[in-house]
């Protein structure tokens, strides 16, 4: 079993059971052992009271008074029998409760004045306790020694024990379940700060925080500080492979310009068809540099965001820039995003995604752009519509594809539809591109309900 929970409480309740097992197998001896003490005083008692009322007749007969005390001696069977043996007078006398019945007493000799307890077979076939003594009584000729056995019913004492077991069933029950609720309440206490790790890290996965923050017990605090230390070197590991994937890329930029300033002058000079093989090769290796570059800043993944996105600030700070543009002045902008809506998107990353889009629909409208962006059945939908010429339907499926330029007269480098399509791999977001029916086109990304969101005030 891989669960705290379940195994701390099939341990509690192992335990629990087994002490308060052995504590209800103990208390009930303890019941039994003082009931069969109280038991063996009564019939001391009796013993006593029947040594004190005895006689002995002028003949040296045994003589015992009619009036017992305890009335369940003058019963047949009754569960109280007294015997008494005279080994000298060769006599033997019984209680009326005894009937026909002779206790089958030990026939060793006992020293005088020791009590002795056994446990035989009764009236019935019901077995009794027998508490016997030997006395030395005055007697006419001189002391005798005399046998005086007092007998219970075993039952008596084993129905007492059966009750009271019976009886406090109940309540080792009751207690048993308190003391499983207690240890399930003390456990959810104990366990509290580790789920309080897991909703921290829960906010670190989702960007609201950078660290583990505030006090911990002291058992957990080690066990913090080093997922502190793992975050923040897990940051610094992939800022340093972002920084150097950059720096190689711009290092690159730079022989490629030389590249084409040769192509350039080799041109001037005539030799036109080694420039155009220097420029188609500069130029796809700085295709491919820019690349590099664009993907080098996009987010690993969603759990490496830096935040979320906020989709009206965005939108508006890129429609503003390119509305100072040459090409976007001339257009009509409209802009309609819901106030305060986010995505568990990298700023950056939907910064480039949305301006990557913005972008294309900038190049190739006639003179309208639409933006929209909108939650709405679950899903947060950004929509950037153009009336421009549209796309054939045959090349629709390449325009995610590195490089593709529909129409070569138009400045780019075919990278941005790929980027695109990159950043919405990462975060699992639909991307569909297609002509609109009145014309133009229209690129749409979808959020899924794990990832759209409003912004909620502090």
């Amino acid at each position: 079993m891989r669960s705290l929970h379940g195994r701390f409480i099939i341990t509690s309740l192992v335990a629990v059971s087994i002490c308060l097992a052995a504590a209800y197998v103990a208390l009930v001896q303890i019941f039994a052992d003082s009931y069969s003490k109280r038991v063996q005083n009564e019939l001391t008692g009796h013993i006593n009271r029947l040594a004190a009322v005895i006689r002995f007749l002028p003949g040296g007969r045994l003589q015992v008074p009619e009036n017992p005390p305890d009335n369940r001696f003058l019963i047949p069977y009754g569960g109280l029998y007294w015997q008494i043996d005279d080994p000298v007078g060769k006599a033997e006398v019984r209680s009326s409760s005894l009937f026909d019945y002779v206790l089958p007493l030990p026939e060793e000799s006992h020293p005088v004045g020791i009590m002795h307890q056994y446990r035989l077979s009764g009236p019935e076939g019901k077995d009794v306790l027998v508490q016997e003594r030997v006395l030395s009584l005055a007697a006419p000729e001189g002391r005798r020694p005399i046998r005086i056995a007092v007998a219970v019913n075993a039952d008596e004492v084993d129905s007492a024990r059966l009750g009271f077991a019976l009886d406090i069933l109940p309540y080792v029950a009751v207690l048993a379940a308190l003391l499983v609720l207690m240890s399930i309440g003390q456990l959810w206490i104990g366990l509290r700060p580790l789920d309080r790790i897991g909703r921290d890290l829960e906010a670190v996965r989702d960007r609201k925080a950078s660290r583990l923050a505030g006090a911990y017990p002291r058992e957990v605090q080690p066990l913090v500080n080093q997922l502190n230390k793992l975050l923040e070197s897990q940051g610094a590991a992939m800022e340093r492979a972002r920084s150097r994937a950059s720096d190689l890329a711009h290092g690159l930029k730079t022989p490629l310009t030389v590249l084409t300033n040769n192509a350039y002058s080799l041109r001037e000079k005539g030799e036109v068809e080694i420039a155009d093989e220097l420029d188609h090769l500069a130029e796809t290796m700085l295709s491919h540099v820019e690349h590099e570059l664009a993907r080098a800043r996009i987010t690993p993944s969603p759990d490496q965001r830096s935040g979320d996105a906020d989709v009206e600030k965005i939108i508006n700070e890129t429609v503003r820039m390119l509305r100072q543009t040459e090409v976007g002045e001339r257009l009509a902008w409209e802009v309609d995003v819901t106030d305060r809506l986010s995505v568990p998107v990298d700023p950056h990353d939907f910064r480039e995604l949305a301006g990557n889009l913005l972008e294309n629909a900038c190049k190739w409208a006639r003179s309208r752009i639409h933006v929209s962006a909108v939650r709405q059945y679950g899903h947060s939908r950004l929509v950037i519509e153009d009336d421009g010429p549209g796309v054939s339907p045959e090349k629709l499926p390449d325009l995610p594809r590195r490089g593709v330029r529909l129409d070569r007269l138009k400045p780019g480098s075919g990278l941005g539809l790929a980027i695109v399509s990159e950043i919405a791999a990462v975060y699992d977001l639909t991307l569909v591109l297609e002509n609109r029916v009145e014309g133009g086109f229209r690129a749409e990304v979808i959020f899924p309900d794990a990832v759209a969101s409003q912004i909620t005030d502090d």
